[in-house]
């Protein structure tokens, strides 16, 4: 145990130092931006006295690093800034969309992961025979699919309507998964399949290398020679022995699935951090851009840790590294 414990210490130590350094890299390339926040608080038409003051209330001409250390400290009460004339708070409107994003990514991941799953077990049981090469073509196309072009193609033969009903809509405001559960997974479907299949084909493809080479070692011989059922043997030995490789290679597509998530919610009309930071782009809103980048750059590292930490539960061998 104390062990675990030290392997989820060093895990957790390395997690400050990471999101230090994440919010430097954000705030250091945004401060290149030549977008006056003065001009955007107060308007084109705003006098230079005015527009100086703004600065100076507002510690715009500050050096950079007193500039950084007060955005730290406005991190650590959750405060983003404001943007826009109205001087709206970016916190709130991360609050609101980052929920979203969150669910597309995730509902795309489970697809992803349980797909994955069950397409790389059975080209691994069936291995160099017809359904391990089905599948196989199936991860090369899937592999070579940009998400982006699957989405336009999914809205064009499954996201019209049909007579006075859409079963996919992909317009609209996307209800709430608490309170209408089936128009949300109506509305959630195409996205997070369109974000998941690429995954799937890379992921099927290593789950089944690392099965057969699980299949191959001697307990597995040993075990089916001893009279125990084949499905007993891949689902409680083989499988948890071959999660190791996948897992590694979930954690980094992890980060793919939310940056994904942010193009494919622009497609799909969904109200997420992808209509947020276009909104931001669009309107010349560098604050609005830089909170909502910086919070998806903060969970790609926090969902990372959370994977790494997950070797422990699947992998014994590594709680003594």
């Amino acid at each position: 145990m104390s062990k675990v414990l030290n392997l989820i210490g060093r895990r957790l130590l390395q997690l400050p130092i990471m999101i230090l350094g994440i919010t430097f890299l954000v705030f250091f390339v945004m401060s290149f931006s030549k977008v006056d926040p003065s001009i955007t608080a107060l308007g084109e038409g705003a006098s230079m006295e005015a527009r100086l003051e703004y600065r100076a209330d507002h510690g715009l001409d500050d050096p950079l690093a007193k500039r950084y250390l007060t955005f730290l400290s406005g991190l650590t009460r959750l405060d983003l800034g404001t943007y826009s004339a109205r001087q709206l708070p970016v916190s709130r409107e991360v609050a609101r969309a980052f929920p979203i994003t969150l669910q597309l990514t995730f509902f795309g991941l489970a697809i992803a992961v349980s797909l994955s799953l069950l397409l790389g077990v059975v080209a691994a049981i069936y291995r160099d025979r017809w359904p391990d090469q089905a599948i196989r073509l199936f991860s090369i196309a899937s592999l070579s699919t940009p998400s982006f072009w699957l989405s336009i193609l999914l809205i064009q033969l499954l996201g019209h309507k049909v007579g006075l009903f859409s079963l996919f809509p992909v317009s609209g405001k996307l209800p709430a998964m608490t309170e209408d559960p089936v128009g949300w997974l109506s509305r959630m479907l195409l996205p997070a399949v369109a974000l998941a299949v690429p995954v799937i084909g890379q992921l099927a493809r290593v789950v089944r290398t690392s099965v057969v080479e699980e299949l191959d070692r001697d307990y597995v011989r040993t075990a089916l020679g001893a009279g125990i059922p084949h499905r007993v043997v891949v689902g409680r030995n083989v499988l948890r022995n071959a999660l190791i490789t996948p897992i590694t290679v979930l954690g980094l597509r992890i980060g793919y699935l939310l940056g994904g998530a942010v193009v494919i919610e622009i497609i799909f009309n969904i109200n997420g951090m992808g209509m947020l930071i276009l909104n931001g782009v669009t309107n010349n809103e560098p604050n609005l851009v830089q909170g909502v980048t910086l919070t998806v750059a903060l969970a790609f590292v926090v969902i990372n840790v959370v994977v790494d930490l997950l070797y422990v539960l699947v992998n014994p061998r590594i709680r003594t590294v």
